[in-house]
């Protein structure tokens, strides 16, 4: 008899432990079984290089969702970038996304500008004013080929 309530105990633990694993890997790999509560938008960029899928989404520096997916969009010839935005907030018609980088040379993320239009960018809806991330690649490599000094002198000269 002790055997057996032995073994039940063990097998009890052993079960319970799994559980445990299998909750935290769900949790810890962002992982939903049922589905995340979100809805999609999508943004069109002119460029968003740096930017990956699983990037962020923030509104006024609060995380709200993240890129799900990142594509060409092959008829305005431009990048679509797939959104998952968090059920509960608040989307307009008259918002605006931009590209940016995290820190000096950190990860890219979309910062979101929810506008306020009164009417609300339903699921699947575009928004229409983006602007991309600022190359600051480009910008370190003109200023140290000083081709950033030769365009000030040139604007300087046409100035006078």
């Amino acid at each position: 008899m002790k055997k057996y309530s032995m073994e039940t105990a063990v097998g009890v633990f052993v079960a319970i432990g799994l559980l445990c694993a299998a909750y935290m890997t769900v949790k810890l790999g962002k992982f939903s079984l049922f589905g995340e509560d979100t809805y999609v938008l999508y943004a069109r960029f002119t460029s968003v290089s740096g930017l990956k899928i699983g990037s962020p989404v923030e509104i006024f520096g609060i995380g709200v969702g993240k890129v799900e997916k990142l594509e060409i969009d092959p008829q305005k010839q431009m990048a679509l970038v797939q959104l998952g935005i968090n059920r509960g907030i608040r989307v307009y018609e008259d918002a605006s996304a931009s590209v940016k980088t995290a820190g000096l040379i950190g990860d890219k993320f979309i910062e979101v500008d929810p506008g306020g239009s009164g009417n609300l960018l339903k699921a699947g809806g575009t928004i229409t004013e983006t602007s991309s991330a600022f190359d600051i690649e480009d910008l370190i490599g003109r200023f140290a080929f000083g081709e950033v000094e030769k365009e000030n002198k040139g604007s300087k000269k046409g100035n006078k």
